[in-house]
C-alpha cells in the first residue's frame, strides 16, 4: 500500500502538533521551575533579612544600655562629688568654728553643717533616682527595639511565605495550563491525520 501526499502531509502535521505539544510542556516545566527559584529565593531572602536585621538590632540595643550605664554613672559620679564637697564645707564650718573658739558641735554652725547635709541629701538622692531612671529607660528603650524587631522579623517573613505561597501556585497552574494546551494542541492535529488515512 502506497502513502499519498495527503498522508504524508497529516503525518507531518501529526509530527507538528506533537513537536509543538512538546515545546508547551517544555515552556511550562520552564515556567514552573522559574516561579519555584522565585519562591525558594523569597524565603531565603527574608531569612538572611531577619538574621541581619536580629544582629543589627542586639547590636543597636547593647548599643543603648551602654549608653544608659554610663549616664547612669555620670549621675553617680555627681552624687558622690556632691557628698564630697558637702564633706569639705562641713568640715570648712567646723575648722572656722574651732578657729573663733566657738564649740563645734553645738550653735549655728551644726545648724548650717544640718542644713549642709539635708540639701545635699536631696540632690544625692535627685542624682540617685537619675542614675536609675536612666538604667531602667536604657533597658527598656533596648527591649523595645528588640521586640519591635522581632514584629517586624514576623510580619516580613509572613509576608515571604505568602508570596511564596503565590509563587508556588503559580508554579502549579503553569504546570497544570502547559499539559492542558500540550494536549489540546495534539488533540486538534489527530482528526486531519486519521481523515487522511
Amino acid at each position: 500500500m502506497a502513502i499519498t501526499p495527503g498522508q504524508m502531509t497529516a503525518g507531518a502535521g501529526l509530527l507538528d502538533a506533537y513537536a509543538a505539544s512538546q515545546a508547551q510542556q517544555a515552556q511550562s516545566i520552564n515556567t514552573q521551575t522559574s516561579y519555584l527559584l522565585q519562591a525558594r529565593d523569597t524565603l531565603a531572602v527574608a531569612e538572611v533579612r531577619a538574621d541581619m536585621s536580629e544582629q543589627y538590632a542586639t547590636i543597636q540595643a547593647g548599643r543603648t544600655i551602654k549608653r544608659a550605664e554610663i549616664e547612669a554613672q555620670n549621675y553617680q559620679i555627681a552624687g558622690n562629688t556632691l557628698l564630697k564637697n558637702m564633706r569639705a564645707t562641713n568640715a570648712s564650718v567646723r575648722a572656722r568654728a574651732a578657729a573663733s573658739g566657738v564649740v563645734v558641735g553645738e550653735g549655728s554652725n551644726l545648724g548650717i553643717q544640718r542644713e549642709n547635709v539635708a540639701a545635699t541629701m536631696r540632690d544625692v538622692g535627685i542624682s540617685d533616682l537619675n542614675a536609675l531612671t536612666a538604667r531602667v529607660m536604657g533597658f527598656e528603650d533596648a527591649s523595645a527595639m528588640r521586640q519591635s524587631t522581632e514584629y517586624q522579623n514576623y510580619l516580613n517573613t509572613f509576608t515571604a511565605q505568602r508570596q511564596a505561597g503565590q509563587y508556588t501556585q503559580a508554579a502549579s497552574a503553569s504546570r497544570m495550563t502547559g499539559g492542558l494546551l500540550a494536549n489540546a494542541t495534539l488533540a486538534k492535529a489527530v482528526p486531519t491525520f486519521l481523515k487522511a488515512m
